[in-house]
């Protein structure tokens, strides 16, 4: 049975060097680590982390299943968006972290105050205002 409140959808994501960008994540954009387990190598086999009541799961790179850091392609191959409270105080974590901003903070014709921004592997983010009629 299933929790009406709770999500059906966790963006998965796969980085090079796993453990480096949970702690960045939890630094710079506010994520909190809810499971991290190691793999038998070093690298992150499965992680969880949440913001507010949502969850991304993130872990090493697995070439064997195509699951590869955008370092590794030729383009964008998805981006994110989290809605956050306060995006103004958001925006000024993230850039004091070093977050590569790609989008400066901005008011949107659709209502939204947000901004975009590049992790440490080039997963392009965007935080701001707008949520979504479910």
């Amino acid at each position: 049975m299933t929790n009406e409140s709770q999500p059906i959808i966790y963006p998965v994501l796969s980085y090079n060097d796993a453990q480096a960008a949970i702690d960045w994540l939890e630094k710079a954009f506010g994520f909190r680590t809810v499971m991290n387990v190691p793999g038998g190598d070093g690298s992150v086999a499965h992680a969880e982390l949440a913001a507010g009541t949502a969850v991304i799961m993130l872990g090493s790179s697995k070439r064997e299943f195509g699951w590869v850091s955008p370092q590794d392609l030729p383009a964008v191959n998805q981006t994110l968006y989290v809605a956050v409270d306060d995006v103004d105080a958001h925006f000024e974590r993230a850039k004091a972290a070093g977050a590569k901003i790609t989008r400066e903070l901005n008011d949107t014709e659709y209502g939204s105050r947000e901004y975009g921004a590049k992790d440490l592997e080039g997963h392009h983010w965007s935080f701001g205002t707008y949520r979504p009629a479910v």
